[in-house]
């Protein structure tokens, strides 16, 4: 039986081997040949984990008593293909966002542009904010002149009233004055 686990077990290093050369090569390939990388490589995973399976069934039936040296190397058989499934999706994550950056026309100088263009706006943006206040500012002054000439005008206004009103007590005056000197002239 160890013979059968053994074989099993130079069959995974092969093609664990095989999985984490391909797995170097998925961000370096362009389109189709990438697709059918990433494809292959999922085949292979699936094919590790199988014989991870048939490895299992192997040590549980070998005696208990050599049992022990088996599960410790089953435990890291594991590990590598837990190690080689987050290599692969690191992998593919690198891989969808090249995608990502064909289908959207990005290229690696977008992020340097995305960013001049982003501070050009924020200039511009900046630009107009300063405008806008100096709008406000002079807004606000113009408000606080003609408040002013408002409050001038109403003083002036009370100011002709008032003269007005001593015009015509002057000219009600000057009448009844014209009045008594003309009796007096009678008399």
């Amino acid at each position: 039986m160890s013979s059968d686990f053994e074989s099993y077990e130079q069959d995974f290093a092969v093609l664990t081997a095989d999985i984490t050369g391909r797995i170097g090569k998925v961000p370096k390939l362009l389109g189709d040949e990438k697709k059918q990388m990433v494809a292959n490589v999922e085949k292979q995973l699936e094919e590790a984990r199988e014989l991870l399976e048939q490895m299992e069934l192997e040590v549980r039936e070998i005696p208990p008593q050599s049992r022990g040296m088996y599960s410790s190397r089953m435990r890291s058989y594991k590990q590598e293909m837990g190690k080689l499934e987050a290599d692969f999706k690191r992998s593919r994550i690198a891989y969808s966002d090249e995608v990502r950056n064909e289908l959207l026309g990005d290229d690696g100088n977008s992020s340097e542009n995305q960013r001049a263009h982003l501070l050009d706006n924020t200039e511009r943006l900046e630009r107009s904010s300063r405008r806008l206040e100096a709008g406000y500012q002079i807004a606000v002054e113009t408000e606080q002149i003609g408040q002013e000439m408002l409050e001038n005008l109403s003083h002036d206004r009370e100011k002709i009233q008032r003269a007005r009103e001593r015009l015509r007590e002057t000219d009600a005056n000057l009448g009844k004055s014209s009045r008594i000197l003309t009796g007096m002239l009678r008399r």
